[in-house]
């Protein structure tokens, strides 16, 4: 089974396709969208996120307090101090993927997969870095772009709510799918590994840590630069942390 990296940790993206032509009623529409997006109070964004997040905790099995992954995280994440980051709600699914996502709201999953393939250090720096994206306001960003290039917009619209109305099941879960698999920009991922830094060094933890979880990752998935987006690969985070450090 083809293991997926974590989404604040993906590699990178693949190209899209090339535009073959350009629908000007499309763009239109999609500008009225992300205007409306980004005009989502912080009480919206919490509340689709939170609504999301639930949404995804019934499609996955939570490991429940007495499991061992969920022990393990808690013991490795005691009294862990952090900056600017929202109310946190961190648990396991038990899923054999290397992934980690995290929302607005401070809901932040990670995969048993990703912890049976880190050490405790590497697992506290992954953290780290899914904090800093929910601190710096990254998963903001990316729900207000999945609320408006999903169909969710459209569901609350016509509830007579376009913000944070009582969606369906299936729109919410659209709206999950959407922020599971987000992909943040080359700039927000070095932003959350420079989070990640300062969270180790906060606590304690070793930050060399996140240079060895990030040179596992290339190892696992290699770091072919020239085939993928603007997204960077882990050896270049890698250095970068390196340097930060």
């Amino acid at each position: 089974m083809v293991k997926k990296i974590a989404t604040s940790l993906l590699l990178l993206s693949l190209c899209g396709p090339a535009f073959s032509g350009i629908d000007l009623g499309g763009m239109v529409g999609a500008a009225k969208d992300l205007t409306t997006a980004a005009t989502l109070s912080d009480a919206d964004v919490r509340k689709l996120s939170a609504d999301a997040a639930k949404q995804s905790d019934r499609k996955n099995k939570l490991a429940p307090a007495d499991n061992p992954y969920a022990q393990r995280l808690d013991k490795l994440l005691k009294g862990m101090k952090t900056t600017g980051a929202p109310k946190l709600n961190i648990k396991v699914y038990l899923k054999n993927e290397v992934n980690a996502f995290a929302m607005a709201d401070g809901t932040i999953r990670i995969y048993s997969g990703l912890m049976d393939a880190m050490t405790d250090e590497e697992i506290r720096y992954v953290v780290g870095h899914e904090i800093g994206h929910a601190a710096l306001g990254h998963s903001k960003k990316a729900l207000q772009t999945a609320f408006a290039a999903s169909g969710v917009r459209q569901a609350a619209a016509s509830s007579g709510n376009q913000k944070a109305a009582n969606l369906s099941d299936s729109a919410l879960g659209d709206l999950a799918e959407k922020l599971v698999n987000a992909q943040f920009s080359q700039s927000q991922e070095h932003e959350a590994d420079q989070y990640a830094v300062k969270f180790m060094k906060q606590n304690k933890y070793d930050p060399r840590a996140a240079v060895s979880a990030l040179r596992k990752l290339e190892k696992m998935y290699g770091n072919d630069r020239s085939a993928f987006s603007s997204h960077p690969a882990p050896g270049e985070r890698a250095q970068a942390v390196e340097k930060n450090i």
